[in-house]
């Protein structure tokens, strides 16, 4: 089965850290670039990381430059997203992305999103 699962949200205070992970399966994990999304409460889904093949190259968006962390271990099938010194516009529910990709079967998927884990930043 082709899928991502997310893990790792929770309630957090300001200033604090969290680690989210997303574990893949049903595709040939290391051939294919990751990134992580969020989608607060009444906005639009915004991208907040990749990290490429290789994991030589790695992007974020202004918002989270210098506090998060995108990384990818290709033994287990799993890429992360260190946060750190969350803040409040921080909240969201944080999704895994991959795509365009061939799964193992031979299909082709086009854009395939795990189920999301909410990361909510509050005192």
């Amino acid at each position: 089965q082709v899928q991502l699962v997310e893990s790792g949200g929770g309630l957090v205070q300001p200033g604090g850290s969290l680690r989210l992970s997303c574990v893949a399966s049903g595709f040939s994990f290391r051939n294919f670039g990751l990134m992580w999304y969020r989608q607060a409460p009444g906005e639009e889904r915004e991208w907040v990381a990749t990290i490429s093949v290789a994991e030589d190259r790695t992007n974020y968006a202004d918002s989270v430059r210098g506090r998060f962390s995108i990384s990818r271990d290709n033994a287990h099938n799993t890429v992360y997203l260190q946060m750190n010194r969350l803040k409040p516009e921080d909240t969201a529910v944080y999704y895994c992305n991959a795509g365009p990709l061939v799964t193992t079967g031979g299909a082709f998927v086009r854009e395939l999103w795990g189920q999301g884990t909410q990361v909510t930043v509050s005192s």
